[in-house]
């Protein structure tokens, strides 16, 4: 599994880090996570707001911070 943080790097894209790291170890899934930083890498994934979560590929989030739980939600499915 691969899982992209698709921001510049404010602190909303650290929360988002950081939430998304903590659902990790709960599920104790291992996953490599990916900080994209670059707005036209950003912008190819159609993301116009961040930060965003992409899970293998797919946006599966963007323009807010999705807490822990609804993290684990989004990986249980």
């Amino acid at each position: 599994m691969k899982i992209e943080i698709l921001g510049v790097g404010c602190p909303k894209c650290k929360q988002l880090t950081a939430n998304t790291e903590a659902a990790l170890k709960e599920l104790n899934i291992c996953a490599e996570i990916q900080k994209v930083t670059d707005i036209g890498k950003i912008i190819e994934y159609g993301v116009m707001m961040t930060p965003a979560l992409a899970i293998d590929g797919t946006v599966v989030s963007a323009g807010k911070v999705l807490t822990k739980d609804e993290i684990k939600k989004i990986l249980a499915k």
